[in-house]
């Protein structure tokens, strides 16, 4: 097996510059630095990371906190960010918990700081469990993805990635409203940021902010369910299931609870948009299937832009936090049309 030291001899430089060129840390000329990455590949050289970790003082290794890995969104941005990590020869060591759950709150408090790493990138952090306060109490330089508070940017150095949640839910109410509609129904979401995500929420609050622009605030339902397929189903069935009270639309706090309405619509034989527009958010793997009308956001790219400021902040601690609003578009197919008269 070759040593730094064999790299060395090969480049023709000292150990300590051939230690500097493959870590990163340090000045070291590109002639230099290349001849040195050319004659490691040669030797089939790898690094050890507890000698890398002595020497520069870095892990390379950077947390995940998610809620799930089982879900779309989530998934997809795990990929993102594992793709940006490695292509940044960085490590990632991935905790997932559900949110709310007593596993979620001893990974906070206990696992994490049983680790050494590099920085953390945090996703769909929970203000009303404080888990902010818990990730920034470990010191070390921190990104979330997914909605936030309001005023909480840049706070502890800390940078963001989302898109405008309550943009996104006031877009899909606004379609919905342009098309003739007014008796529209929200379904998704429990107003409890312990145990759910605080971006149905502020979804939840989108809604309810179209509805009143247009003069339509006594018209306003949220339907609560947990934010997944099966529980919307449920909850969908129970508010079609009364022909009086009936919407004519419904905004589903998410593309997997727009498609639980559609499902549970067609087990009651009301037709798809013919008597009922169905509308979400996040352009899910499913959306093209259901022709399901969306808005279209990225969470792979979002993964990306989460490592993009994690490595900011990793080389310029100083540097000034940001914000990324991520891209969200409106995706019309055929899940939406006007009201029958």
């Amino acid at each position: 097996m070759s040593t730094i030291a064999d790299v060395a001899a090969r480049a023709g430089v000292a150990k300590a510059t051939a230690s500097r060129a493959l870590s990163g840390t340090g000045y070291v000329a590109e002639a230099t630095r290349e001849r040195v990455r050319r004659a490691a590949e040669e030797l089939s050289y790898v690094a050890h990371s507890s000698a890398t970790s002595l020497a520069t003082g870095r892990t390379r290794a950077v947390g995940v906190v998610m809620p799930s890995v089982a879900r779309w969104y989530f998934a997809e941005l795990l990929a993102g960010i594992q793709h940006a990590l490695i292509e940044n020869g960085l490590d990632l060591v991935l905790y997932s918990a559900v949110e709310g759950s007593s596993d979620r709150a001893r990974m906070l408090d206990h696992a994490l700081s049983r680790r050494r790493f590099d920085g953390l990138i945090a996703v769909c952090i929970q203000p009303a469990a404080h888990e902010l306060e818990r990730l920034a109490a470990m010191g070390l330089p921190l990104v979330t993805v997914g909605p936030v508070e309001p005023g909480l940017t840049g706070r502890g150095g800390m940078s963001m990635v989302s898109i405008d949640d309550a943009a996104a839910a006031r877009v899909v109410t606004e379609h919905l409203i342009d098309l003739g509609h007014e008796d529209i129904a929200f379904v998704g979401g429990i107003p409890d940021t312990v145990r759910s995500g605080l971006g149905d929420e502020i979804r939840a609050e989108g809604y309810r902010s179209a509805m009143t622009a247009a003069g339509l605030a006594e018209r306003v339902r949220v339907v609560r369910s947990a934010s997944t397929m099966p529980d919307a189903f449920v909850a969908a069935a129970d508010l079609l299931g009364d022909r009086r009270r009936r919407p004519t639309a419904i905004v589903g706090v998410c593309d997997e609870a727009a498609v639980g309405a559609i499902i549970a619509a067609r087990r009651l034989g009301i037709a798809v948009p013919s008597e009922l527009s169905v509308i979400g958010i996040d352009d899910h793997g499913f959306a093209e299937m259901f022709a399901l009308t969306t808005i279209r956001q990225s969470p792979r790219a979002q993964g990306a832009d989460a490592v993009r400021l994690l490595r900011m902040r990793l080389e310029s601690p100083e540097a000034r936090a940001e914000r990324v609003i991520a891209p969200a578009t409106l995706v019309v197919r055929s899940s939406t049309a006007a009201p029958r008269s």
